[in-house]
């Protein structure tokens, strides 16, 4: 890989972006979910035991234990907490100069301590990922309080950007992986795209136009997802720039196609960020393409030709395998392609079991060559000082990556448990001792393919008299069959998240749904704000219902051509069965089922909110609550993308004249000439910034 100084600052801008969105997203729901009176009130993760405050935290690493200290509650806790994480995100968006470790390592502690008392509306492997790329994020920052112009960050540039597409590659390994592991019979067949679109948890309207696409295609865009999840990953740590881009453009893709037809908040564009240490500066700046095509002309060196080589041979046995394992046949008498797997599970178990440790042997030979080059670059540094500096720099960062990637082998080989028993025990031990910090996870998405037989979707109804039932339209999540689906990126509305997941089981494995149904019996308006946010669209906005039930229904994309009233319709549903009995305030049956789960435990004096910090954080909820939260985070990023461009504007126009004032300052001597020449060398040796490059087991379980 060439230079990634540029790379590096597209990383780390990207992760500022995602950062803010999911600090931003979450603080619009924690009253509705994390509130005294909310579904899952956060204060029941903080029992407070009389243990010193480190020792708490030892139990519980999140910042919220600090609350009493300063006067605030739990709830008010974490709407500072998210507050402080909007703020330095947007600082490090708008200013270079905050995108330092430092400030990554404020996010990185900031997300875990909302995350540890998110339960489960914060078990998805998204945020699990977040904290992981965020974690690796600090090594690859630079530290601007040692900034200087004979700095030597760029000696251990390739070692930091190596731990980010090792994690690329385990999540994409590991994601089409577990897709034939889980023996669905869906993904076997080709088929499950013919049914994932309308089935995804909240698909946007372009999710209905790919559904009506013929099922060939279908199956051979799952042949591609394959290619692209378990074949192309291999490739990122060989040392072919072509292979690279070409990775990173496959990726790419993938990720750009499930953002048009599905809406995972920041997921995927987590993901797109995670592919931009694949890039090197020659490939994102204009002003180098002109130097490589003249490097072109200069003929095939040796290593250039080993590199054609190789890249033919990739080429040659991705195409070979995807052609030979999947039967590719083209007809020519309708145009299509057919395709089908051949080859049986215990095939795909045999050959799983092979490669982990040889894929582990490979990573670690390319993890060796990125150390390897950074002790040659410290070498290379001008000056006894500035090379010890760089060397101690390398050895740092060196026994860092080789200390993550250890660990990480502990949740790589979940994907095949027998390899997972033959690690080191002390590997194991290690990685027991970090799980809390989500330091590193295992990954594994869409592992079985749910609503086969239609989208099962939880339909919540209200009453006065237990006669005329009114359903309580949610919205975001699939209910009104005439409504389109909506586009939430990088919104995250984890309330419609959890129905959906609450619809594949009895409501007895939910057991914050009995909370829900009792929040709205009691009409919490914060509650109901996230059901509707505007209250005129809630059919209980005067008073809340006497009685509440829920209804399971089956629900499935209308067809394209269809004529008729189901012509204007986006959804067709069937209904299957009661979901959650009729209950009222006081019914036996409730009451049971809150006291079963915990769910009445009384909450702690309500701290006041006369004192500064309280009600600052109130009057700024008040101020942002009448707003939706898609168009609170789609202002913010509207208005960060026009004052970047003004900066990128202004910025550009400004070179010229520095650069028309340099040639008026040429030094007339020689001896000037050769100082400024050796200044320069030296200052180029020594830039600053990095460049080359699963929850615990109950949380894995819940996110799979």
């Amino acid at each position: 890989m060439g230079e990634q100084r540029v790379v590096r600052g597209a990383f780390l801008w990207g992760m500022s972006g995602i950062y803010l969105s999911a600090f931003l997203s979450l603080y619009t729901q924690i009253p509705g979910l994390y509130g005294r009176e909310g579904i899952l009130p956060a204060w029941r993760m903080l029992r407070f035991t009389g243990k010193g405050f480190l020792e708490q935290l030892m139990d519980s690493p999140t910042l919220l234990w600090l609350g009493p200290r300063v006067g605030l509650d739990t709830e008010q806790g974490l709407e500072l907490i998210c507050l402080l994480g909007v703020l330095l995100s947007l600082g490090a968006l708008l200013f270079s100069v905050l995108r330092d470790s430092l400030v990554f390592l404020l996010l990185w502690i900031l997300y875990l301590s909302v995350y540890q008392v998110g339960q489960v509306f914060l078990y998805f492997q998204w945020d699990s990922l977040l904290l992981e790329v965020g974690f690796l994020t600090i090594l690859v920052a630079p530290l601007h309080a040692l900034r200087s112009k004979t700095n030597t960050w760029i000696t251990h540039d390739g070692i930091t950007f190596w731990l980010i597409r090792w994690l690329l590659f385990r999540l994409m390994f590991a994601s089409g992986v577990v897709k034939l592991t889980s023996r669905c019979p869906t993904w076997w067949g080709l088929t499950a795209l013919t049914y994932h679109y309308e089935t995804q948890c909240i698909p946007t309207p372009a999710a209905w136009f790919a559904h009506q696409l013929p099922v060939w295609f279908q199956k051979l865009s799952v042949v591609a997802t394959y290619v692209i999840e378990i074949g192309i990953p291999w490739l990122f740590f060989l040392p072919s720039r072509r292979l690279h881009l070409f990775s990173f453009y496959s990726q790419v893709l993938l990720q750009v196609l499930i953002i048009l037809t599905g809406n995972y908040n920041f997921f995927n564009l987590l993901t797109l960020v995670l592919c931009i240490p694949l890039l090197d500066d020659q490939h994102l700046k204009a002003e180098q393409k002109g130097k490589k095509a003249q490097q072109k002309g200069r003929g095939f060196s040796v290593k250039s030709l080993f590199l054609v080589l190789l890249d033919l041979l990739a080429f040659g046995l991705l195409a070979f395998w995807t052609v030979k394992y999947f039967d590719l046949q083209i007809n020519l008498e309708n145009y299509t392609v057919e395709s089908k797997t051949a080859f049986t599970y215990h095939d795909f178990l045999q050959w799983l079991r092979t490669l982990i440790f040889p894929s582990i042997w490979l990573a670690a030979a390319s993890l060796s060559w990125e150390i390897l080059k950074g002790m040659y670059r410290s070498a290379s540094v001008r000056g006894i000082f500035w090379k010890f500096w760089a060397t101690m720099q390398w050895l740092i960062f060196s026994f860092a990556a080789i200390g993550m990637f250890a660990v990480s082998l502990v949740p790589y080989t979940y994907i095949d448990f027998e390899s997972n028993g033959q690690l080191w025990p002390s590997i194991h031990h290690l990685f027991k001792k970090v799980d809390k910090y989500q330091l590193v996870n295992s990954y594994g998405l869409f592992r079985r393919m749910t609503g086969v037989g239609g989208r099962p979707e939880v339909v919540v109804e209200g009453s006065y008299d237990k006669e005329t039932w009114t359903e309580i339209e949610f919205m975001y999540k699939p209910g009104n069959i005439s409504a389109a689906p909506p586009i939430l990126t990088p919104h995250q509305p984890r309330l419609d998240w959890q129905m959906w997941f609450a619809a594949l089981g009895p409501h007895s494995q939910s057991p914050w749904f009995t909370s829900f149904v009792h929040r709205l019996l009691q009409g919490n308006k914060d509650v109901v704000q996230l059901v509707q946010n505007d209250e005129s669209l809630y059919p209980f906005n005067a008073r809340p219902p006497h009685y509440i039930r829920a209804q399971l229904f089956k629900y499935w994309f209308t067809e394209k051509g269809q004529t008729g009233q189901a012509a204007s319709h986006w959804w067709r549903r069937r209904h299957i069965e009661e979901f959650f009995p009729t209950v009222f305030i006081g019914d036996p049956t409730l009451e049971s089922l809150l006291n079963q789960h915990g769910l009445k435990d009384k909450p702690p004096p309500r701290r006041s909110l006369d004192a500064p910090l309280p009600s600052t954080l109130k009057l700024i909820r008040e101020f942002l609550s009448p707003y939706p939260a898609p168009l609170l985070l789609y202002s913010l990023i509207f208005a960060i993308i026009a004052i970047n461009s003004l900066q990128a504007l202004f910025g550009r126009g400004s070179k010229p004249a520095a650069s028309k004032h340099r040639s008026h300052s040429k030094p007339h001597n020689e001896s000037n000439k050769k100082k400024q020449k050796g200044s320069s060398a030296h200052s180029d040796s020594g830039a600053s910034g990095s460049g080359d490059a699963g929850h615990s087991s109950k949380k894995r379980e819940k996110s799979s």
